[in-house]
């Protein structure tokens, strides 16, 4: 007779296809392309893209990456504010089996020399108003890596690397991509901003972004209707996940190149935006921001959209862990 860990232990109950999937938030885009086609996923100015048309693009960014070489285990760096091909990095580079490292671009080129090289970045994804600091940062890591650029209509000269949009038409959106075999396989590499030395790193697995994307998504309350106004730099601990949770809902981002009261108000006004989240110096910006720079606020007393119905009459902050539980990250791959 079997011993009660024995019975348990039988073959037929063992971990398979049927009963077991390894956690990725990639598997959010998918489910949300499938349920909600159609619905508004990304709005960057003019730029409107469905989940549809997002889940597409994501891969073929995975398609024109492994074209590139790039495979499981690779870094693939991006350097960009919160626009959409960031944003689309959260998925097309982890679909490929690489590792997202969204860098943060308010460092010296130094920093960012330092991580190119500590997390040894294969791939770099480069907006051209970060020209100047890519170009220093190339020469403080001693050596070239492949480029594609990003041009947001902003200027900037050129890195002489491929063109995003010409990159993303490399790819086959219909190539298959796969979840990790295993949820402890790392999805994103961030860094400390190196304050008292060179910049720390963290690796985040795909168990642990999928976990906190949804404590996100219950904590914030995010639904379908959810607006979601990036305020915060997705290269903050990955946007505290809000990448992958506001996707999880099926939701709607909204990308902003910069803090700034004035388009941050007009973005809130005209797309109607529920949630939002930024440290407290972005919250004392737009208290303390001049009433030019608000009055196309909901709520305001000179703005036209006070009375809309579809405006809550009252805004409540709600504090937040600044970054992922630690359980659900790991330290740094390489020291």
């Amino acid at each position: 007779m079997s011993t009660p860990a024995e019975h348990y232990n039988a073959p037929h109950l063992a971990k398979n296809a049927a009963n077991f999937t390894a956690l990725t938030p990639l598997v959010l885009l998918r489910r949300a392309a499938a349920v909600y086609p159609d619905k508004l996923a990304v709005i960057h100015g003019t730029t409107r893209f469905s989940y549809r048309e997002l889940y597409t693009r994501c891969r073929r960014l995975a398609d024109a990456l492994r074209r590139r070489g790039i495979g499981r285990g690779d870094t693939v760096a991006v350097m960009a504010p919160n626009v959409p091909a960031l944003l689309e990095a959260h998925y097309g580079v982890p679909m490929a089996g690489a590792v997202l490292n969204a860098l943060n671009y308010r460092l010296d080129a130094r920093s960012i020399g330092f991580i190119l090289r500590h997390g040894q970045a294969k791939l770099l994804i480069a907006d051209r108003e970060f020209t100047p600091i890519v170009r220093a940062a190339l020469e403080e890591l001693g050596g070239q890596i492949p480029l594609v650029e990003i041009d947001d209509g902003v200027g900037g000269a050129s890195l002489g690397g491929a063109e995003y949009e010409a990159f993303l038409g490399e790819g086959d959106p219909a190539a298959e991509w796969a979840v990790p075999r295993d949820e402890w396989e790392p999805i994103a590499l961030n860094y400390t901003s190196g304050t008292t030395g060179n910049p720390k790193g963290v690796v985040y697995h795909h168990r642990g972004a999928f976990l906190n994307a949804l404590g996100n998504a219950i904590t914030l309350g995010l639904d379908r209707d959810s607006v979601y106004l990036w305020t915060l730099p997705m290269f903050h601990c990955n946007g505290w996940t809000h990448t992958w949770a506001v996707t999880a809902v099926a939701g709607s981002h909204i990308c902003l190149r910069r803090v700034d009261p004035a388009p941050i108000f007009a973005a809130i006004a005209e797309h109607r935006v529920t949630h939002l989240c930024g440290a407290p110096i972005v919250l004392n910006l737009l208290v303390h921001a001049p009433d030019d720079r608000r009055r196309s606020a909901p709520g305001s007393k000179n703005g036209p959209h006070c009375r809309s119905p579809n405006v809550r009459p009252t805004w409540r902050a709600r504090a937040l862990p600044t970054r992922p539980s630690t359980a659900n990250a790991s330290s740094t791959r390489r020291r």
